[in-house]
């Protein structure tokens, strides 16, 4: 047993220590992090994404939802209109800053120990992975990446590759890229009474295209467990011929399924 699992206070000092260790950490580093807003939006938008604010269904807890929904909200604010420029860092910590109480952040969903409990500032891992999703279609580099559950619960419509994939917590489990390109790069985040919307915008277009395809997706039981599993490349397409330029795999997926099994599509589990 690990020394964070013994009791909960072992697991707040376990948490304190890696806080502390990163502050340091980053205090010592020679990166350079993004800081500067504007409202004045960059012309050209590289990639877009929208998500459900609020999930309903079957074993979800409507209040954490619209909890959820309350702490997107402030997050964006704190993002929203960010500049990146060439050899700039993103840190969503740097941006976001601790969630507390005080500033509003109320109790949603995160994980701990692999098992989903209310947490105050829970469900940001949805605003991150919206970020990560817009910067796999662009050509900023993931500098900092740590995956979840991939299956937290179905999405209504098309299945879209790390629906939920996308782990954070302040501030030592941190999203960040870094801008390798030549020009300026801007993150639009915000949200309407029921979804939170994307904008990734450079300066000028780049010339490829991005496309995440996601292959051999499967549900499989193992012992008393299931587990999501596929397999999810990228595509890089350059713009003036349509060509296919490189597929590179950017997720082995296995992850475990953290909600009511009753609801795994029967043809979709293999052995």
């Amino acid at each position: 047993m690990l020394f964070c699992e013994i009791h909960p206070i072992c697991y707040e000092i376990s948490l304190k220590k890696e806080i502390c260790k990163r502050h340091i950490k980053d205090l010592l580093s020679d990166e350079k992090f993004a800081r500067e807003k504007s409202g004045r939006l960059l012309p050209n938008v590289v990639a877009g994404y929208s998500c459900n604010l609020i999930k309903r269904g079957k074993g979800v807890d409507l209040r954490l939802q619209e909890n959820k929904a309350v702490n997107i909200r402030l997050a964006c604010d704190r993002i929203d209109g960010l500049v990146i420029y060439p050899s700039e860092v993103f840190s969503f910590w740097h941006m976001v800053g601790k969630t507390t109480k005080e500033k509003g952040y109320k109790d949603g969903r995160v994980i701990i120990h692999n098992k989903l409990i209310p947490g105050l500032g829970g469900g940001l891992c949805n605003l991150g992975n919206t970020i990560h999703y817009m910067v796999l279609h662009s050509p900023l580099k993931v500098t900092e990446f740590h995956h979840h559950s991939d299956a937290l619960a179905p999405e209504e419509g098309k299945r879209v590759p790390f629906s939920t994939g996308t782990s954070i917590s302040y501030n030592y489990i941190d999203y960040r890229f870094k801008n390798d390109t030549d020009q300026k790069i801007q993150l639009h985040v915000w949200c309407d009474a029921e979804k939170l919307y994307g904008e990734l915008r450079s300066e000028t277009e780049f010339p490829w295209r991005y496309s995440l395809v996601e292959e051999d997706h499967h549900f499989q039981k193992e012992g008393d467990r299931y587990f999501r599993v596929s397999k999810i490349f990228r595509e890089i397409i350059e713009r003036s011929t349509g060509n296919v330029i490189n597929k590179e795999l950017i997720l082995d997926n296995h992850s475990e399924v953290m909600y009511d099994y009753d609801l795994i599509p029967k043809d979709m589990i293999s052995d």
